[in-house]
């Protein structure tokens, strides 16, 4: 589940914007599964659930990074150089559609969907 003041601050960005315009709920805006970050991450705009979807991303694979460099850690996503966040989005959501289907998947904390989404676009060999 995600620390309370990340949660507030996600959602003091996104919700002004993202409720009256996407089928996006509040539950979604949580991020307690991978299906809510699908959600958020589907809108097509430039909303707020777009801002909450990069940011989500950015922040998973900053502290990816940050933990695997620093700790000589076994790397879970090798992206190449140039790779970008939409890039991510799109690798996540074309991942999610193909297991949408899969209830333990899509039920799982959404940082593990990420991470399982972009190891399998960007598999470290």
């Amino acid at each position: 589940m995600a620390h309370p003041k990340l949660r507030a601050a996600l959602l003091s960005l996104a919700l002004p914007i993202a409720a009256p315009v996407l089928a996006v709920t509040n539950d979604d805006l949580r991020f307690d599964t991978t299906d809510d970050l699908v959600a958020v991450c589907s809108a097509t705009d430039n909303s707020g659930a777009q801002l909450a979807c990069t940011g989500f991303i950015e922040a998973t694979m900053q502290y990816h990074d940050a933990v695997s460099d620093r700790k000589n850690l076994k790397r879970l996503v090798c992206y190449p150089s140039g790779t970008s966040i939409e890039d991510g989005r799109a690798a996540f959501l074309s991942w999610a559609a193909a297991h949408k289907t899969d209830a333990k998947l899509m039920a799982e904390q959404p940082v593990v969907g990420l991470v399982r989404a972009l190891a399998a676009a960007y598999p470290c060999r």
